[in-house]
């Protein structure tokens, strides 16, 4: 094999929610195991965990029919059927409403604003006009994004506003994004800068795609078209893609648009980063990937391909997110506990091994937790995938117990760029 066959086979590879739950799982047995520099796991609280995500489970879901963890929650932020919006000017759109155009622009909407969605930071917040409601953090980017769409922000044609595509994002501007998101030296948003530059870089990859996403007018919905191409034009109710389908699709084609410096090769590996203890054949070897951001983009992706007339399944391929809200679950609730207690009071980065293997542990964990949940609201995997597990959940059982212990913020300080957290 030659050095690129090798580096594209492991780059491949590290691709994969199998590589994913591999290497977390060993990273847990060896904290288990009383190994970890950073951390060690008390079993003993995981049911304590479990209990407090079915809490706040049945009080968001009293019905216990619990929707996927998505962006699609955070557009109905303040009880506002935003989506229903979205429909009714998709309806005056030529061709908009039709299913396929629909899906189209809703995988548009979803790709914009799950890269729009890393850490807001605690001081900054959005006051939705229409309502004069205020969200902050992760709702409030949602709305914000929400809105920014149907202005039309991410299209380069005034006549369909409802799209996101490769000139549109290429030239947008970042007075524009800063605006839109009311960022101000009273109302600073952490990360603005690289939430601009992934979207510049979207419309990069976009336009040098074709095969993927369309020769005319290059949009993230040329996804939907792609994944059931081999259906043909007018999707048969026979047709279903699998969520790692989706998800290795956006591996592949969005891979461009992340930072660079987690790369093999000339190939940018995205949210995967270097741990000491992490094993693994070839040049694997001392990666732990994550992928978060594709997969929260692939969760959101889920329901745009369900409401084109495509069902997809496979969801529990996916991992759990491993980011602030989960992770802060487990060690607000005592499943890992911090082996030097300062570490909470410092800053770290993305790539720091503390915060790799905290990410890691995180995936595994919420893997063992899931069926704790099942087995006490009595549902079956079928009945409560992970998706609404962590929906339920775990991401807000973690708010929940930071807003008790903390007023809110993470039990640990990392600093964001707005491309991980």
């Amino acid at each position: 094999m030659t050095v690129d066959g090798a580096i594209g086979e492991a780059a491949a590879s590290l691709r994969t929610t199998a590589a994913v739950r591999e290497r977390a799982a060993a990273l847990l047995a060896r904290a288990r195991a009383g190994q970890s520099a950073w951390f060690t796991v008390d079993d003993s609280a995981l049911d304590g965990a479990a209990l407090e995500v079915v809490a706040v489970t049945r009080e968001r879901y009293s019905h216990l029919r619990i929707p996927y963890h998505s962006r699609w929650r955070h557009f109905e932020a303040g009880g506002v059927d935003r989506k229903a919006l979205l429909d009714q000017q998709l309806d005056k759109q030529p061709g908009g409403a039709h299913p396929a155009e629909r899906a189209r622009a809703c995988i548009d909407l979803a790709v914009v604003s799950v890269l729009l969605d890393a850490g807001a930071g605690p001081d900054w917040k959005y006051v939705e006009t229409a309502t004069g409601q205020t969200f902050a953090r992760s709702e409030g980017l949602g709305v914000a994004s929400f809105h920014a769409f149907m202005a039309g922000m991410f299209s380069s044609d005034p006549a369909r506003p409802l799209q996101a595509d490769a000139d549109g994002l290429r030239g947008l501007a970042g007075d524009r994004l800063a605006a839109a998101f009311q960022v101000s030296p009273a109302n600073p948003l952490v990360g603005v800068d690289g939430r601009l530059v992934l979207l510049r870089r979207l419309g990069e990859v976009l336009r040098g795609q074709p095969e993927v996403f369309g020769t005319d007018v290059p949009r993230p919905g040329g996804l939907f078209d792609m994944l059931v191409k081999p259906y043909g034009a007018d999707t048969p109710p026979t047709a279903e893609v699998a969520a790692h389908d989706i998800l290795s699709q956006v591996l592949m084609s969005l891979s461009g648009i992340w930072p660079a410096q987690n790369a093999l090769g000339t190939i940018p590996l995205g949210d995967c980063w270097r741990h000491s203890a992490v094993r693994g054949p070839g040049l694997t070897d001392g990666w732990m990937p994550f992928h978060k951001l594709s997969q929260w983009l692939t969760y959101s992706l889920i329901e745009p391909f369900e409401w084109g007339g495509v069902p997809v399944h496979g969801l529990d391929a996916l991992t759990g997110l491993p980011e602030y809200r989960n992770g802060g679950l487990l060690l607000d609730s005592g499943v890992i506990r911090l082996k030097d207690l300062a570490q909470a009071t410092r800053v770290h980065q993305a790539g720091d091994e503390l915060v790799v293997e905290w990410r890691a542990l995180t995936v595994a964990l919420l893997d063992e937790l899931a069926p704790k949940v099942r087995g006490i609201l009595g549902l079956s995997a079928d009945q409560l995938p992970l998706a609404c597990v962590l929906e339920g959940g775990t991401w807000a059982a973690g708010r929940v117990l930071a807003q008790r212990l903390r007023g809110g913020t993470p039990p640990l300080n990392i600093a964001s760029d707005g491309t991980v957290f």
